[in-house]
């Protein structure tokens, strides 16, 4: 009976995130962005001047992947990447004005997921679900 409801968290689990990274992948091609690139630049928008390798730190991601955000963001005109004033061999990465003016779109399309995704929960079981949440989290890491 265990390994039954254990499998069927597991599989609801798994189609939950499945179904969730679609529907938000969709939501930010509107804004012509990727998932993963919202994260880079939400980071951004905390204090742009960040180096990849703080980059990467932040995202918990390879370099190779980073830097195919930062080219793909570049090319957007979301970003540019400038040379450290100190350290020439550093490259430092700032928001245009463009990726500026993403803050707020991709800040709703957030709000808008996690609405969807919890609207029928209860207060209570939102609070209870966040725990257990954790708890899974903690686990892994």
């Amino acid at each position: 009976m265990t390994d039954t409801v254990d499998c069927n968290i597991r599989q609801s689990l798994d189609r939950v995130s499945s179904q969730m990274r679609r529907d938000y992948s969709e939501s930010l091609r509107e804004l012509n962005l990727y998932v993963g690139q919202d994260n880079l630049l939400s980071r951004l928008w905390l204090g742009d001047g960040v180096t990849q390798m703080q980059l990467c730190e932040h995202l918990k991601c390879e370099p190779p992947t980073v830097t195919n955000m930062v080219k793909s963001l570049e090319h957007n005109g979301f970003i540019y990447r400038k040379r450290d004033e100190l350290d020439a061999r550093v490259m430092r990465i700032f928001l245009t004005d463009k990726g500026k003016e993403l803050e707020k779109p991709v800040e709703s399309k957030w709000k808008q997921q996690q609405e969807k995704l919890l609207q029928s929960i209860s207060p209570e079981d939102r609070l209870l679900l966040r725990r257990l949440l954790k708890q899974m989290e903690n686990n892994l890491f």
